[in-house]
């Protein structure tokens, strides 16, 4: 290269290195200790202080064995972290220098040099503080001093007059999950859990941008990009965005821009089933005299979403409408994939979106009690078409609603915002879960003895929350095309009549009621947000809960202590019992109970798309998991898909043709989520034996009807139908076609619960196509067929017909795979 070019290159890049620049120091040599000490141990950043006391040998993991007892004196400490970092004159030289915490957990001073700077209180807000003038060329040593939040949260409690339900935890911005919930452990963490940078800028800075869609045709897209510069002092200034500049004037300090901008022939974001989720680059840049003094870069999608509420008959509907078209929601609810936050990679985000993406999910819900998800659970989101509905951080309490707890509130709501509101993905604010629902219908107030006073406080202090600090920061702080805000989830708790017709519903019948699956066909609302029954992870999930070599047995300590509802397993049992026979040996009760959860999500789901359009919505709880646990999950901790995966993966599907047995008539539905049409569709239906016999043939002659979004096909008698054959030895084929005799969608419906049915011993073959591909065959009926091994299969307990065979994919090779059914299970 000439030598006055690389002259003339460096140079440049100096320049604009002078102008802005972002320095980590999370990757700074970081210590830890409890403030009570003096030794000072090796910490890393980001991180909680439950992980670096394991990695430092001080507590055992607390996922293992009976542990989590044996580190609850964590959460009653104060602990410091520090590092010390070098500052050359040269960027001391900057004119602006910002110390930046993107999440400090929870309650924390800093210092710098050993000068107080900031007491931070909130674990969801960003600190960013000015520290030109106290810094130091040369050494400069960083501080951070975290109170328990426990015992700050105790202190918090005493000032108010009566006793608040899940004290201290409602008074600390802090990740309620934290606190234990049923499904996982109590680890009342803190540290510096996200990342510490420092920021040197020089003339202004872009300090956030938001990018507002006012109108989209199939010409053009039209956009406002909406940019807050701070600026040391006033003067001319460009802005770029992509290619196209435009002068602006700024003045000294803080300035909010508007400029519009287009794009053509815009391609539309999509979701999951719709289409392909298109996305468009931005990158925004400030210059002043052709220097680019400050940059940013911001990936879009263009669609619209309105939530639709419009009085009808029956109630109010409640769905969801998407670049103009009504959309059927099927979707789940997310908690946090891991108990200790700073240890969720990227790779995990992107596996448990993709796995969502897989079983044909086109929402997820951010449950109130878990944390705002990094920023790559959003960005999978964009990339794969999945919406989300984003509740606030607060969950299943009472909240306080004092000044400085208000304030704090709203800056976090404006944080939130500001970080995510560019993602396309974002459909819904949410401010709660279950507060509403706890003042209501849990019992508090007379559990605690309150007065009449003491309850109208508890309503002032909700609404004050819920429904003007919460909409109030969010008209100030999101675009128009962002402000959608729904203020608890549920609208109406599931006890009361109406929670069926309008608004969102959480319906616990099931579990929490004990009622029968059945029940899921006469409890149908309008957008069912939560409904769910627990199933043990797989085997290789509950072996992970030793430390040692595993005993696997229900009344093992370690397992029990793996299972956090009070009478999770006595629940279980009564419901396995009323559809399965509960096997003695571990492996067939870890696969029946996988089975049983299956069965009862499918009932509900089947139900609830059976009434489309009254429900247009089901999101089941839950996706995942926070550690190795008995729980709601379909994924569990270590990523593994149960049972109930697979069956939400078949009952999710675009199009289903779903069965009802009502007084004797067997009622066919054909449900269609896709924008497409299909015309002149009927049905063919066959009874067979579970030796594969085919008794009855009936194909529904084409009356001329199309399957726009639903369509309720004629019924058959039951009698007429199976000829009086014993319903435990005949199931129905069931597939649904076009008028080109296209497949659009097939079924198979059991006249009877599985353990009534009269199985016999398949002869199941497994035979190697490849290193990652097998073919697995039957002579008769084998019954959710489950292969055992340590890898993915594309396929897993799936119901395998008479004489048939199935190719089943593997994440990785395998030398052994076993093979089980229900025959074997249940005999």
């Amino acid at each position: 290269m000439n030598k006055t070019l690389l002259f003339s290159f460096f140079f440049i890049q100096n320049i604009v290195f002078a102008q802005f620049s972002e320095r980590n120091l999370s990757s700074e040599k970081w210590q830890f200790k409890n403030s009570k000490d003096n030794k000072w141990l090796k910490a890393s950043v980001p991180g909680t202080v439950h992980l670096d006391l394991m990695n430092n040998k001080i507590i055992p993991d607390p996922y293992k064995d009976e542990n989590e007892k044996k580190v609850q004196w964590v959460e009653n400490e104060n602990w410091d972290y520090q590092t010390s970092f070098m500052i050359s004159a040269k960027e001391l030289e900057n004119q602006n220098i910002d110390l930046v915490f993107n999440g400090l957990d929870t309650f924390s001073e800093i210092y710098l040099n050993g000068k107080l700077l900031q007491s931070t209180d909130n674990m969801f807000r960003k600190w960013t503080i000015p520290v030109k003038r106290k810094l130091n060329a040369g050494e400069n040593i960083l501080q951070i001093k975290f109170k328990s939040a426990v015992n700050v949260g105790k202190e918090l409690a005493k000032k108010v007059p009566f006793t608040m339900p899940e004290s201290p935890r409602s008074f600390v911005r802090k990740a309620q999950y934290q606190f234990g919930w049923d499904w996982g452990p109590r680890l009342v963490t803190s540290g510096i859990w996200k990342e510490v940078e420092l920021n040197f800028w020089n003339q202004a800075k872009l300090e956030n941008l938001k990018i507002e869609q006012k109108n989209i045709t199939r010409q053009n897209a039209d956009l406002n990009i909406h940019a807050e510069i701070f600026a040391d002092k006033e003067g001319k200034y460009s802005i770029l965005i992509n290619d196209k500049s435009q002068n602006i004037s700024l003045k000294s300090g803080l300035n909010k821009i508007s400029i519009p901008y287009q794009i053509k022939n815009p391609k539309l974001w999509q979701p999951n089933g719709w289409g392909d989720p298109n996305l468009y680059n931005l990158k925004i840049s400030l210059q002043k005299d052709s220097k680019i003094i400050a940059e940013k870069s911001e990936r879009i999608g263009l669609r619209t979403v309105e939530l639709i509420q419009k009085k009808d008959s029956k109630g109010k509907s409640f769905y969801f409408k998407v670049n103009g078209n009504p959309m059927y929601v099927r979707g789940t609810n997310w908690i946090p994939a891991d108990s200790f936050s700073p240890r969720i990679t990227k790779e995990k985000y992107q596996k448990l979106i993709k796995d969502s993406k897989d079983a044909h999910m086109n929402m997820i819900r951010i449950w109130g009690g878990g944390i705002y998800e990094d920023d790559e659970f959003y960005k999978a989101c964009d990339e794969n078409g999945i919406l989300v509905w984003q509740d606030f951080m607060f969950a299943g309490s009472f909240y306080p609603a004092d000044e400085h707890f208000l304030n704090n509130v709203q800056q976090e709501v404006k944080d939130q915002i500001n970080r995510l509101q560019n993602h396309p993905s974002v459909a819904l604010w949410c401010g709660n879960n279950e507060v509403d629902e706890a003042i209501v219908n849990w019992g508090y107030q007379k559990q605690f003895k309150y007065s009449k006073e003491d309850s109208l406080q508890v309503w002032k202090d909700y609404n004050k929350v819920f429904h003007q600090v919460i909409p109030d920061a969010i008209k100030k702080y999101a675009t128009s095309d962002k402000t959608i805000y729904w203020p608890s989830s549920p609208s109406i708790g599931w006890g009361h009549k109406e929670s069926l017709t309008e608004g969102d519903s959480h319906y616990w019948g099931v579990w929490w009621g004990e009622q029968p699956f059945e029940i899921y066909n006469e409890k149908v609302g309008r957008f069912m947000s939560e409904y769910g029954f627990q199933g043990m992870p797989t085997l290789e999930t509950t072996k992970s809960m030793f430390s040692g070599s595993p005993d696997l047995n229900v009344q093992n300590g370690t397992i029990k202590a793996h299972e956090k509802h009070s009478r999770g397993w006595e629940i279980i049992d009564n419901y396995m019992k009323r559809d399965y026979k509960i096997p003695a040996d571990f492996v067939k009760y870890n696969y029946i109970s996988q089975l049983l959860q299956a069965r009862g999500m499918q009932i509900a789901i089947e139900a609830h798309r059976r009434t489309k359009p009254y429900n247009m919505g089901t999101l089941y709880w839950q996706l995942n998991d926070c550690w190795p646990v008995v729980s709601w999950s379909s994924i569990d901790y270590l990523g593994n898909w149960k049972a109930l995966h697979y069956q939400i993966k078949r009952s999710f599907e675009n199009q289903m043709i779903l069965t009802e047995e009502k007084d004797g008539v067997l009622n066919f539905y054909a449900v269609n989520d896709d924008l497409k049409k299909y015309n002149d569709i009927y049905l063919e239906t066959q009874v067979i034996r579970f030796n594969g016999e085919i008794l009855t043939e009936i194909s529904s002659v084409s009356n001329g009807k199309t399957l726009d979004g639903f369509v309720k096909l004629d019924p058959i008698e039951i009698e007429n139908l199976i000829e009086h054959k014993d319903k435990s030895e005949v199931f129905l084929s069931l597939i649904l076609k076009d008028g080109k005799g296209k497949v659009i969608a097939q079924n198979i419906h059991f006249f009877t619960k599985p353990k009534d049915l009269k199985l016999t011993k398949p002869n199941l073959k497994i035979k190697k196509i490849s290193a990652t591909e097998i073919e697995v065959s039957t002579d008769i009926l084998a019954k959710d067929v489950y292969l055992l091994g340590d890898t993915h299969f594309s396929d897993n307990f799936f119901d395998l017909l008479p004489k048939t065979s199935k190719r089943i994919t593997l994440s990785k090779p395998l030398e052994k795979i076993e093979v089980m059914s229900l025959w074997d299970a249940m005999n």
